[in-house]
């Protein structure tokens, strides 16, 4: 058997964003493939071709790597959730893009998601950047609301925090195969923005 070339020899030498990203695909990979238990720092190293050393300059702890992979699940939706407000024409349009987006993320990456947050300390981690994500959502959405609606402040509080948990719903049937996306946004839609007009109407006669 003869001996291995220099150029097999050669480890491919990535941009570290790149090699970054490379091992936090692979780790979403053997998640959706094998659970959240196939997950080791020697399991990514042997997979991805590195040594397992080189994991660990990029995540400290198994924990700040999985922290690592939901943040940037959760990042990309708030990202492409803000871009798709900003681009909105109205209200409507508004609920239907975010609630779209949110269901197809959950159709695509919910299986993701519910895996990493179902680690104990994953959870912890994200607890704090979870709840001011949800907070700096839900301050949005009631801006919206009261100049659509003319709803006073804390019923517009109350009423996004309820509505909310109708596109809650809606992606976990869509996450069971139980609803499409499509007819769940249009279902959301009317459920939200007749809800809204009609709690509106006190405020605006």
């Amino acid at each position: 058997m003869s001996a291995p070339t220099a150029l097999q020899r050669k480890r491919t030498r990535l941009a570290p964003e790149v090699r970054r990203e490379q091992i936090l695909d692979e780790a979403a990979h053997l998640i959706l493939a094998e659970g959240l238990y196939a997950v080791s720092m020697e399991r990514l190293a042997r997979d991805v071709g590195i040594s397992k050393g080189l994991v660990y300059n990029y995540f400290p702890t198994r924990d700040a790597l999985l922290t690592a992979l939901l943040n940037r699940e959760q990042a990309e939706l708030r990202d492409r959730g803000m871009a798709s407000a900003l681009q909105a024409e109205s209200f409507d349009d508004l609920i239907r893009q975010t609630t779209r987006l949110y269901l197809e993320q959950t159709r695509d990456r919910g299986a993701l998601i519910a895996a990493l947050l179902s680690d104990p300390s994953v959870a912890l981690l994200m607890e704090a950047e979870n709840r001011a994500d949800r907070e700096r959502t839900v301050r949005y959405f009631v801006r919206a609301a009261r100049r659509e609606y003319g709803l006073p402040l804390p019923i517009a509080i109350t009423a996004v925090e309820m509505v909310s948990a109708v596109t809650d719903r809606a992606g976990r049937l869509v996450a069971d195969g139980q609803l499409d996306v499509k007819t769940a946004t249009e279902m959301c839609l009317v459920l939200i923005t007749g809800g809204l007009e009609r709690l509106g109407r006190p405020y605006r006669d």
